[in-house]
This record gives C-alpha cells, structure tokens and sequence, in this order.
C-alpha cells in the first residue's frame, strides 16, 4: 500500500464504517503485509481504542502490538523474539510520537463535545510508522 491508499483507506474505515483506530491499523496492516485477520480479532478488538475511549494506552500501538504477534508467529520468529519486537515497536513510537497513552496522543484530549475521529492524520503517519517498522525489524 502507498501513501495515498493508506490515505483512503483510514479515510473509508473512519467515516465510512465508523471504525476505531486499532481496529483501522490492523486492518491496514493486514492488507499492506497480505496477512487474514480472524473475524474473533476485529470483535476483539472492538474497545481498543484507548480501553473504550478511557484515554488509556492508543489504540494505534494496540492494532499494531496485534499483528505484530500475528506476523510474528507467521513468520516463524521464535515467540521471545516477537516480544522483544514488541518492546522496541513501544519505544520506537514513543520517540517518534511522544507517548503511548491515547489521552496525550489524542488532539484536544476526550471531551463530551469531541468530534469523532480526531487522530486520522496521527493515523495516516502511524501505518506509514508501523509498516516500516515491521519490515525494518521482521522481514
């Protein structure tokens, strides 16, 4: 996927289908990468996006921890190893972000008033983040 597929596609999943942001990066994550996410991941995946809208750890960090263990697991990188992915995943993104935790991330925070989607640009540079990410450190 390119940058402006990428684009359409948070664009479509977050005004189209009204979709949360872990659920919108595993899902581009799996069309970039050629990877079948279960339906049971995306209902699992339902409240991950700062733990319901609590403002707790973003939900673009949780769709990508997700796959990364999927992919992991496909490409047979021994389960220690996808951890410690993981854990560079978290501080990579926070050097490049500046946290982990929705609430920080979220422009204007979580207030009543809030309009949806708020992160799509945040989004937009994320899967961009992750997706090279994952082939710097995983294929």
């Amino acid at each position: 996927m390119n940058q402006t597929e990428i684009k359409e596609l948070v664009h479509d999943l977050y005004w189209g289908v009204d979709k949360n942001c872990a659920t919108v990066m595993i899902t581009a994550l799996s069309r970039h990468f050629e990877v079948a996410v279960s339906p049971q991941v995306f209902e699992a995946i339902v409240g991950m996006h700062g733990a319901g809208g609590f403002g707790a750890q973003c939900g673009l960090v949780e769709g990508a921890l997700l796959f990364i263990g999927m992919f992991g697991a496909k490409q047979s990188i021994p389960e220690q190893e996808t951890v410690n992915i993981c854990y560079r995943f978290g501080e990579s993104f926070t050097q490049e972000f500046g946290s982990l935790i929705c609430s920080v991330l979220r422009p204007q925070g979580f207030k009543p008033d809030n309009p949806p989607h708020l992160c799509e640009e945040m989004t937009n540079h994320a899967v961009l983040f992750a997706i090279q990410f994952i082939q710097n450190e995983m294929l």
